[in-house]
């Protein structure tokens, strides 16, 4: 189930589920890292607020606000900072049981923040494959984002890859796997120019920028930078600020959330 929080106050609904994967890649050597992005280490201003397990963030640029999911006994599920990191509030509800997943949607007919939750039913809005390894089929699909010309990402965690279709038919467009052997992706999030994916690899530790292609062939994954966090840390879920070109990443093992911004 995905439940539906209006900014204020709390209402349920059902609606999509959502997905995520993770990432890697060995660069040749001899190559040069361009470090694309840098921590924000102002950000936020109070950290010893996260009191549960951070495992999903969402950015809503318009409002310039960043909700913080957490799980765990008697925390607050939802805390809400600013893009500068000022706490504002928190919700705690007990109408969630098992939370996987956030998102902000911020538009002219609605401004809401939706929650999957793992731990009651779902209805099923569109749907694309079986479980496999071959095109379209999927083993454990964690992630999925939707760039500007009609692409849809779905990171394939299991199978170790990044499948892409076509937003409105559903074709299958192309799959990238060689990037993938050393884990999995367990999120994939566009930058605000959508020149890049920024892919989080949770059992290696890692934050990878990856180069978008232009429409087209597909082709092969490249990475043209990549973050390494310390050991334990496992970053989960991805969020990025469109406005600022920021990006958050909510960290289950360090149980916090980082701001990365764009390195000048």
């Amino acid at each position: 189930m995905i439940s539906r929080y209006k900014t204020g106050f709390c209402v349920a609904a059902t609606s999509l589920l959502g997905m995520l994967w993770l990432l890697s890649w060995d660069f040749p050597a001899g190559k040069t890292v361009n470090y694309v992005y840098r921590l924000d280490v102002s950000w936020p201003k109070y950290p010893e607020l996260f009191s549960g397990q951070t495992f999903a963030v969402a950015v809503d640029p318009h409002l310039n606000l960043v909700y913080v999911a957490q799980r765990g006994e008697k925390v607050p599920k939802v805390l809400v900072f600013t893009e500068d990191g000022l706490f504002l509030g928190s919700w705690n509800t007990s109408t969630i049981e098992m939370p996987h997943g956030i998102f902000a949607v911020n538009r002219p007919d609605q401004q809401s923040v939706w929650i999957t939750d793992v731990g009651n039913d779902f209805n099923v809005l569109w749907m694309h494959g079986e479980n496999g390894t071959g095109p379209t089929q999927f083993y454990i699909p964690h992630s999925v984002t939707v760039d500007s010309v009609g692409r849809v990402w779905v990171a394939d965690r299991g199978n170790k890859r990044i499948q892409v279709f076509d937003k409105g038919s559903g074709e299958w467009l192309g799959v990238w796997s060689s990037c993938f052997s050393e884990d999995g992706p367990y999120s994939v999030r566009l930058t605000a120019d959508e020149k890049y994916l920024i892919v989080a690899q949770l059992n290696i530790n890692r934050l990878n920028v990856v180069a978008v292609p232009p429409i087209g062939t597909i082709g092969d994954c490249h990475v043209v930078s990549r973050i390494q966090l310390a050991d334990g840390v496992r970053p989960h879920l991805v969020d990025v600020d469109v406005k600022t070109g920021a990006f958050y990443v909510a960290e289950i093992g360090s149980e916090q959330v980082q701001k990365y911004i764009p390195h000048k």
